[in-house]
């Protein structure tokens, strides 16, 4: 039988343990971020700031806040959908132990959360959401073999440190001190995420902060979001395009 795990299931077995992130308290964060990033005025009417939608066939991503903002929606579709995967898979229970279940599940939990946040975001705060809002996107996992856990949590580690470095290079792109604060509260929560990964791929070592995401300077590694797409776009079989951000 199929190994459904839902988001309130997570939360009602999550509240007789302490979980290494707490549902409820992101919940909380994003509700209190919903209402103000709704009600910031964005210049998206400027050429600096071209709003989403379908350009040349292809749905582009935009420019400005509501460009940044659609991008991060877009990663996040990648991992909720990763994660509703892997936690609905039959031999997940077989696969992984008690711990790497309640990790997972939780990494779950968070990344519908912050899918459906940005979803809502946005289409209380773009002009035209019928047109403006990034689809919902499909996905190819052909390189990931799900009946093996090192390749599951190989992917799901590739998957957090690419979220982090694309969060990290996005700040400098946003105006709003709302939409900035937004992406700083979710920053860390992927953060936290990756150090998790990381820390089942092999425990009690330091791959968690791993010289391949912290600098010299103790910072994590940040990337344009053009990087980042080629680097996701082996997953993304929606086509779109990114012709504003750098």
């Amino acid at each position: 039988m199929k190994n459904t795990v839902t988001v309130k299931e997570q939360v009602t077995a999550g509240t007789s343990r302490r979980n290494f992130l707490k549902i409820s308290g992101l919940s909380v964060a994003a509700t209190g971020l919903l209402l103000t990033g709704c009600n910031n005025d964005d210049d998206s009417g400027s050429n600096e700031n071209r709003l989403p939608g379908v350009r040349n066939g292809k749905f582009d991503l935009g420019s400005g806040d509501f460009g940044v903002l659609t991008y991060a929606y877009a990663l996040e579709q990648l991992e909720a959908d990763f994660y509703t995967r892997v936690v609905n898979l039959s031999n997940f229970g077989t696969l992984f132990n008690s711990e790497e279940r309640q990790v997972l599940a939780d990494l779950y939990a968070h990344e519908v959360i912050h899918r459906e946040f940005f979803k809502t975001a946005l289409n209380g705060a773009l002009p035209d959401p019928s047109t403006q809002l990034l689809p919902m996107l499909e996905f190819n996992y052909e390189t990931v073999n799900w009946g093996s856990r090192d390749s599951i949590l190989g992917t799901a580690k590739t998957l957090e440190d690419t979220g982090v470095a694309a969060y990290n290079g996005a700040g400098r792109l946003i105006t709003s001190g709302d939409y900035l604060l937004l992406a700083g509260k979710i920053v860390s929560v992927e953060a936290r995420h990756a150090a998790a990964i990381r820390s089942l791929i092999n425990p009690n070592s330091a791959d968690f902060a791993g010289d391949d995401i912290v600098d010299a300077n103790g910072l994590d590694v940040a990337k344009n979001p053009s990087q980042i797409i080629t680097a996701a776009g082996g997953f993304i079989t929606t086509e779109f395009t990114a012709q504003y951000l750098p």
